[in-house]
């Protein structure tokens, strides 16, 4: 499995509608920071998450939360050189 790209140090505020999302992993969705299939060969997978009723999310950009897909400041402890 390769390590996955940054995107973004910062997370993707976004309003979301109810309904399922899949969350890029890989980093190299050009739908940021939803999947568009581009982890092919990669052996990263998206992950699904639900949305149950309308509201505000911080999905990770960085591509290293430990909750994906959603932000937990990992990319505070990320060095400069990786963005």
């Amino acid at each position: 499995m390769t390590e996955p790209v940054v995107y973004e140090r910062n997370p993707a505020e976004l309003e979301l509608e109810p309904g399922e999302y899949w969350w890029c992993a890989c980093g190299r969705s050009m739908t940021q920071p939803f999947c568009d299939g581009s982890h092919e060969g990669t052996g990263i997978e998206p992950q699904s998450f639900v949305v149950a009723e309308k509201q505000t999310v911080w999905l990770c950009n960085c591509k290293h939360s430990q909750t994906p897909p959603f932000c937990d400041g990992s990319h505070n402890s990320l060095p400069d050189d990786i963005f």
